[in-house]
């Protein structure tokens, strides 16, 4: 299978070694390792180079983090851009809604439309490269970004780790954008309820590691292998056998990133 959304770069060096090491053995042949800024996309692509076709990297700005200034932005696009044959996707990008909502629930007031500025203009670039999105736009912010994703006229969106209204769902589904699953699959209702709901061909399985998740995985560093623990009760939610929906999840992941 592939892990189609992990923070590789963020985990201890000992543990990136021991788990790409193990990777074949654990049933995973690739990860599309997402960057958070400037500095972990440095870190990404040197993964990349040192594990090439397993690591499959993804330069973006994690949106969930205060917006860089305008020479921080025009060096990191122009970086993304003069490695455009080298990457699989733009990403992680998007729009800040956990740290809005912390903003607003502490009486503070929130400005959007830097990060909307921000998202627009990595969508410019995605768009040009003709390259595929990461995208962390959830429940509201799900529009805002398809809006844009319009603007830009990009048919490759993947919403990782996605929740939001039936407004959103029915929109992304009608564009054709892919979602992807998180552990949190096997005790979520609402991802559950959602896993239902999504068509088949656009779903894909993710870790977001190092995430921890809760339920059977409480305690447990969050591992690429835990995508198999994904497929799995995804099958089950739709009547496939384990090893049926790893195929279609692993197909879809293929497809969408050009694997």
């Amino acid at each position: 299978m592939i892990d189609a959304h992990i923070h590789l770069e963020q985990y201890e060096p000992e543990f990136i070694t021991s788990t790409l090491r193990e990777l074949p053995g654990a049933g995973v042949e690739a990860l599309l390792a997402v960057s958070m800024n400037y500095e972990s996309c440095l870190r990404t692509e040197k993964l990349a180079a040192q594990y090439p076709g397993i690591v499959q990297p993804a330069y973006g700005f994690h949106p969930e983090q205060p917006v860089p200034s305008p020479e921080e932005i025009a060096l990191l696009l122009e970086w993304i851009e003069a490695r455009a044959d080298r990457l699989t996707a733009v990403g992680e990008i998007g729009l800040p809604y956990y740290t809005r909502a912390e903003a607003l629930e502490r009486g503070e007031s929130f400005e959007m439309a830097p990060y909307i500025a921000l998202l627009d203009k990595f969508l410019e670039l995605a768009a040009r490269l003709r390259k595929p999105v990461v995208l962390h736009a959830v429940y509201e912010d799900a529009m805002i970004a398809c809006d844009l994703l319009d603007k830009h006229g990009i048919t490759r969106a993947h919403f990782h780790w996605f929740k939001g209204p039936e407004e959103a769902i029915a929109r992304m589904i009608q564009r054709g954008d892919y979602i992807s699953f998180t552990p949190d699959l096997l005790y979520e209702q609402e991802i559950q309820d959602l896993a239902r709901r999504y068509p088949q061909e656009l779903v894909m399985a993710e870790t977001d590691g190092p995430w921890p998740f809760e339920g059977p995985f409480t305690g447990r560093t969050t591992h690429p292998a835990m995508i198999h623990d994904v497929a799995a009760a995804w099958g089950a939610l739709h009547g496939y056998s384990e090893s049926r929906a790893k195929e279609i999840l692993t197909a879809n992941t293929l497809r969408f990133y050009g694997l």
